[in-house]
């Protein structure tokens, strides 16, 4: 009886192309939308995901973002450094900073000064160059977007050796990394935390973070408690720093809404088309239907048989959707676009798709549990 449901579906071809077209471009739509979402989200924090060494982060208490900048006494970094349970603690400078191209031309960038020592805070990798040159004066490191886009000169992309001008301060490229966009795809610039303090503007507190890494077998949550009851100032991990940003920029732009209504579009053209489409053809083949009530066939399976054929096309319907969303990743992964599918997000448009199947089947159940066999005698 099941196979019998299939061939039914299967046997109106236009109803079953049409049911999968709808369903494909549902599941685009959410998959898509979606995806963009969650790329635009992990920019917000894109640095917290590239400086992957410290496990908590110090700041003032009134800071709500990762770019939320204010700047911190020097003697912060001394107090934390002597709270136990701490393996190291190391200065962090961020801020924006004025770039001055040859053309004459000046562009905003994200300035970040790690610690002179150490060097912990810099970049994920050099794609150019080395880290350690960073000691070198004056000297730099640019990020490859902004030095082959923002930062380049009549098309020509910034290069190692080059020199440019930071709050009219002088500065040679020592070499070029790799990061994640920002938020504002702004270049990215660093340099060591002493040479960051000359370069930025004149303020009386440059300390921006401190990054900390807790002592093997200390709970990070723990300590981060300790930091704030001893210093006075916030204390996050690294995944409670990420939540903050996001929260902020979910609650204080319009990203979240943008976003959720056009997925939610997907879901209720989904449900209107797959579900009119569906309707139309269960009343189509209500009569075959009837002929198995009369054969002896319950009102359970029937409903399986409905469930079967709204369980293929929304694989089908769905299985086309984030394909084709994948694709549209993959072709845009070199553009400003920002796309990220992960696989919490495939499962979370099949259980979309699945819903759509379902609500769409479900009047149509309604109407097959309802049918009286004895119209199959009826002319």
């Amino acid at each position: 009886m099941l196979l019998y449901a299939l061939k039914m579906l299967i046997g109106d071809r236009t109803k079953y192309i049409g049911l999968v077209v709808a369903l494909s471009f549902a599941s685009f739509i959410i998959s898509q939308q979606g995806a963009i979402f969650v790329g635009i989200m992990k920019r917000t924090f894109s640095y917290l995901s590239d400086t992957s060494q410290p496990d908590i982060w110090v700041m003032d208490p009134t800071v709500q973002y990762i770019d939320d900048l204010k700047g911190m006494k020097e003697t912060v970094l001394y107090r934390v450094r002597s709270i136990e349970g701490i393996d190291w603690a190391v200065p962090l400078y961020k801020g924006t900073i004025q770039a001055r191209l040859h053309s004459g031309t000046f562009q905003n960038c994200v300035f970040v000064g790690i610690d002179d020592a150490t060097l912990i805070g810099g970049p994920p990798a050099m794609i150019e160059g080395n880290l350690h040159d960073l000691r070198f004066p004056n000297a730099i490191i640019v990020n490859q977007i902004g030095a082959k886009d923002k930062l380049s000169s009549h098309n020509v992309p910034l290069a190692v050796g080059d020199v440019m001008e930071l709050n009219d301060h002088r500065a040679y490229v020592a070499g070029i990394c790799s990061t994640s966009r920002t938020f504002q795809s702004q270049p990215v610039i660093y340099t060591t935390y002493n040479q960051a303090t000359l370069i930025a503007p004149l303020v009386r507190d440059v300390l921006t973070f401190v990054l900390v890494k807790a002592k093997e077998g200390v709970d990070p949550q723990q300590l981060c408690q300790k930091i704030r009851a001893i210093t006075g100032y916030a204390a996050y991990t690294t995944w409670d720093f990420k939540k903050l940003t996001m929260l902020y920029y979910a609650k204080y732009t319009g990203i979240v809404v943008n976003f959720g209504i056009a997925i939610l579009l997907g879901f209720v053209i989904g449900v209107a088309i797959a579900g009119q489409t569906f309707f139309n053809f269960i009343i189509e083949n209500i009569r075959y239907f009837a002929i198995f009530k009369a054969m002896g066939a319950n009102n359970s399976l029937l409903v399986k048989m409905v469930f079967l054929q709204a369980s293929l096309v929304s694989a089908i319907g769905w299985g086309i959707g984030i394909g084709c969303a994948a694709i549209f990743g993959w072709a845009m992964r070199y553009t400003e676009l920002s796309f990220n599918l992960p696989w919490w997000l495939y499962l979370m448009s099949v259980l979309c798709l699945f819903c759509i199947c379902l609500i769409a089947a479900l009047f149509s159940m309604i109407k097959v549990i309802r049918i009286d066999p004895a119209i199959v005698f009826k002319s």
